[in-house]
Order: C-alpha cells, then sequence, then structure tokens
C-alpha cells in the first residue's frame, strides 16, 4: 500500500513539474524599483513586497496607496494558501471591452505584505491568480524567465534578438527603439488565447489612442520564417493632441497585428511605427525588419 501511495505521489509530482516548465517556456518576467512585471498567454500581472507587518493598520494604508476605497468590495479567497484579501475592479470600455483589474494583499511567510495585481479583458482567472502567486511567494519561478532591464539583447518568445542599447521596455514584453519602431508580443499555451489578445489589442487601441481608422486590410507577411496573414491598421492622428503624438511628432501611425504558431508556442504581437520613422525600403523600420516581413517567402 506504501509502495503504490508513493508510485502515485511520484506521478502526480512529474505531472505538476511538466505543466509547470511548459508554463515556465511561455512565462517572461523584469525586476525594476521593487515591483517585478510578468507577461504570459496575455496576462500582465506584477508583485511587490512592503516592508509593512500585515495587519489592519498598514493594511488600510497600503489600500489606500492602491487607490482602494472603503467603498469598493473586499474579498478573501479561501482556497488561496495565505491569508489574503482580494479586490477585483471592472470597467465596462466602448466596443464591449471589459478590463478587469484584480489586485491581491498577501500575508507572506514573513509576516510583510505581498501586493499582486493581475490585468485583464472580460474576465479574470482565480485559478491562474492563486498557482501564480503560490509559485512567487515561493520562489519558485526560474531565472530563466527573468529579462534584463537592459536592451542589448531581448528574448523574443525564446529567440534572442540583439538590439544595441537605444531601445527601451515600455512594459513586460514591449520594447520601443526610438525612429525604428515598437513590439509587444505575449506567448500562449492555445491558438484561442493568442487570437484573443490581438483581438482585444486591436479592441482597445481604438478606443484609448484617438486616432481615427483611415485603413483596415489583412496582408500576407512572414513572421519569424512563418507565412502568415496579419491585420494592418493604420490611424491618423491629424490634429489629434496626446501623449503618443507629443512623444513621437508623428502623424500617422501603422500597426501590425499577428497571431501565429512560433517554436512550440502561439504568440500575439503587435508591431508598429510612425511615419516619420527610419522606414526602409522594405516599408518596415529596422525593430520590426528583425521579426517580420511583407509579403510571403
Amino acid at each position: 500500500m506504501k509502495k503504490l501511495l508513493l508510485i502515485i505521489l511520484i506521478f502526480v509530482f512529474q505531472i505538476s513539474f511538466a505543466q509547470n516548465e511548459d508554463l515556465f517556456n511561455r512565462l517572461n518576467a523584469i525586476h525594476n524599483n521593487g515591483t517585478t512585471f510578468y507577461n504570459v498567454d496575455g496576462i500582465d500581472f506584477t508583485s511587490q513586497t512592503i516592508s509593512s507587518e500585515f495587519n489592519d493598520k498598514n493594511l488600510k494604508k497600503t489600500y489606500r496607496k492602491n487607490k482602494i476605497n472603503k467603498n469598493i468590495l473586499i474579498e478573501t479567497d479561501k482556497q488561496l494558501s495565505y491569508e489574503n484579501y482580494k479586490v477585483v475592479k471592472r470597467e465596462e470600455l466602448d466596443n464591449g471591452l471589459v478590463s478587469v483589474s484584480v489586485n491581491y494583499f498577501v500575508k507572506n511567510k514573513d509576516n510583510r505584505i505581498s501586493i499582486f495585481w493581475f490585468g485583464y479583458y472580460y474576465k479574470n482567472s482565480p485559478e491562474f491568480e492563486r498557482k501564480m502567486i503560490e509559485l512567487i511567494l515561493s520562489d519558485e519561478i526560474p531565472k530563466s524567465c527573468f529579462s534584463n532591464l537592459k536592451t542589448d539583447k531581448i528574448n523574443f518568445a525564446g529567440r534572442k534578438i540583439e538590439l544595441g542599447g537605444s531601445c527601451n521596455w515600455m512594459n513586460i514584453n514591449n520594447i520601443q527603439c526610438p525612429y525604428y519602431g515598437q513590439m509587444n508580443w505575449s506567448v500562449h499555451k492555445t491558438k484561442q488565447s493568442s487570437d484573443l489578445s490581438i483581438e482585444n489589442q486591436l479592441k482597445a487601441t481604438k478606443i484609448k489612442n484617438g486616432g481615427k481608422v483611415i485603413l483596415e486590410e489583412e496582408v500576407e507577411i512572414l513572421f519569424e520564417g512563418i507565412e502568415t496573414k496579419a491585420k494592418k491598421v493604420l490611424y491618423d492622428f491629424t490634429g489629434v493632441k496626446s501623449l503618443l503624438t507629443s512623444m513621437s511628432g508623428g502623424k500617422n501611425l501603422t500597426i501590425y497585428y499577428v497571431s501565429e504558431k512560433i517554436r512550440d508556442n502561439y504568440v500575439s504581437c503587435v508591431l508598429s511605427f510612425w511615419n516619420n520613422d527610419n522606414i526602409n525600403p522594405s516599408g518596415l523600420p529596422p525593430l520590426l525588419e528583425e521579426v517580420m516581413s511583407i509579403g510571403g517567402k
């Protein structure tokens, strides 16, 4: 009986290890000023630990700093193995898009407050949140998942790309090179997840940036050596005053939205450039040329 139990435990451990290894192959993270930023399967999330002890007085202060007022419902996730408080915020945007933000305030093993934030569209996943909180607080995220703040070399969905030091991280898996273009991406387990991420980003771009769509079409491209199709959208910002235009100085923004299987995983990627960027004869700026070309082989 003991031998059978041992065999079952080993089998369960092997399944759990394989599942985690698959997750870690898709996960990317960056440490920055006390906060760690993560992205996997189209989900952005963060973690940080503050020096305050986990008690009512300090929690109230932490809520205020995180813009959580007393009228917001504060829940407890009883399935999480750490003492915690949880806040879920939903915001209905245009085009039927719903933004979901989830905060956890967790008592870690040192009796300090660990804060987690998860961002989604439409609905959140408590199972995913519990899993990531457990892995992070148990310090089980491999070092191989972490990228350097320096941008001379980046990990693009499993391939190292040398960019030099002139580019900047705008967010996790979001790189911008002045006058050379910008791209953000996520690595997914399924095609459905990748396609949905692209669809949501397209809707969000139309809502948030204030530009006018003057062209929207499907085009053939070569993405990481794979022939596929992308949604190409051209936005006109003439006469629009925004942070985007003030930073770039451009009037027209071209964006390609791509979802494709790359290196055993699915990748959602949004690639963009302004009309005043350094555009090569290929029709693309240098950063975009690193991962795509227009037309087939």
